[in-house]
């Protein structure tokens, strides 16, 4: 069947303040969201969304994969307990077998992961739920090189014990490759090479030509999905579907964390959106026209994940409900307002002075937002400015 190009949201739960489910699911349907992911089977959640239009992808956690990989009547009792109560007045349509378990799970689990989709595949078959596809969500680290986007190998401990059986499960029953996506997390750990406008979606000069394909990238997200397409191929499945189970950009990071704000979160999501939702599609690069179906992450910023400061800030909405995106006016705004307490703060971006670009007001809004802190900051000024600013240890003329 014809797969729309409508974007979909991550429903994440590591949060210790987040809205009921209820409100959530009023929430997702109030920012247009067509479908939406869930990281378990929450029978709360999925009772609000009984009776909605979104499309559902749930998941078999990691924790169950080897169980589930050696005993079929477990998978069958997973199905029952988890797809049959709700189905179909939860329009439940993707089925993944475990998150990101090569990027997150010890290696024992790894081998699991082909022979529970197999058999979570039966499970289904024998309920003639046919219209859930099977899959699993994997990470760009599954690969051992990306670049250029024609060299995409898969590692080389997991390419064939793992990776190729997946691909042939995917082919076989005409599911998808789940792939998670973060243009965020090459930028910045290669800002200096990568050109945070490329990263964004935002230049029209910047390109890439792959040597070796003699194919044109004009953006990072079309190269790193092209470098797994690649990968697939040689591998001998050229033809498995993508699906973006995840991509987005931290609106908020730690302080070393740099170009994690909610500027351009807000430019990534839009642009990314306006990408994936083109009519007609655009594809990529090595599969132009072809329909990217996805998911945003995230519904919430999540509070209580693991890790760097960018794990608890990938949000559309904070846990109140309220957006977290900003548009211009409210950074002109955040702009004038430092430029107008005086001390000369935004004098070197006047027009003719030497930090003057025209046509730049992210330029300018970082340097005057930087000039007013350290003007200010001894008299208790903050670095805010309505969660357009974070300090950052870095240079941030560099970015």
């Amino acid at each position: 069947g014809e797969i729309s190009s409508q974007v979909g949201i991550n429903y994440g739960q590591l949060g210790d303040n987040l809205p009921s489910p209820e409100k959530s699911v009023k929430l997702i349907q109030s920012i247009g969201a067509k479908r939406v992911k869930i990281y378990d089977a929450n029978p709360d959640i999925l009772n609000a969304l009984r009776g909605t239009d979104l499309q559902v992808s749930i998941m078999v956690p990691n924790q169950h994969l080897t169980n589930i990989s050696t005993n079929q009547k477990l998978a069958d009792s997973w199905i029952q307990s988890n797809v049959l109560p709700f189905y179909p007045k939860v329009k439940i349509r993707y089925l993944l077998v475990g998150n990101e378990v090569i990027s997150s799970s010890p290696k024992e689990i790894w081998y699991s992961i082909v022979p529970a989709m197999r058999k979570i595949k039966n499970a289904l078959n024998t309920h003639r739920l046919n219209k859930i596809k099977v899959g699993t969500s994997m990470a760009m680290d599954v690969l051992e090189s990306s670049f250029p986007p024609s060299n995409g190998t898969f590692r080389s401990d997991i390419a064939d014990p793992i990776v190729k059986p997946m691909l042939q499960f995917l082919s076989r029953t005409k599911s998808f490759y789940f792939l998670d996506v973060y243009p965020y997390f090459p930028w910045s750990t290669d800002s200096n090479n990568i050109n945070l406008d490329y990263a964004l979606f935002v230049s029209r000069t910047i390109k890439y030509t792959d040597p070796v394909s003699n194919l044109t990238y004009s953006n990072l997200f079309d190269q790193m999905v092209d470098s797994v397409i690649f990968a697939m191929e040689k591998l001998g499945y050229p033809d498995v579907r993508i699906w973006i189970a995840e991509t987005g950009w931290p609106n908020a990071g730690d302080i070393d964390q740099i170009g994690a704000n909610i500027y351009n979160a807000a430019t990534y999501n839009r642009n990314v959106i306006k990408k994936l939702t083109a009519k007609p599609p655009v594809g990529t690069p090595a599969r132009p026209g072809r329909v990217l179906p996805s998911f945003i992450f995230a519904l919430y910023n999540e509070n209580q994940k693991p890790g760097p400061g960018t794990e608890r800030h990938f949000g559309l909405l904070y846990p109140n409900g309220s957006n977290v995106g900003v548009n211009a006016s409210e950074l002109g705004s955040a702009l004038s307002y430092a430029c107008s307490q005086g001390n000369k703060t935004c004098d070197p971006i006047q027009p003719g002075k030497e930090c003057f670009k025209p046509d730049s007001l992210v330029w300018h809004a970082s340097y005057a937002f930087s000039s007013y802190w350290s003007q200010f900051k001894k008299t208790g000024a903050t670095c805010y400015f309505n969660g357009l600013a974070t300090p950052t240890a870095k240079d941030p003329s560099k970015f």
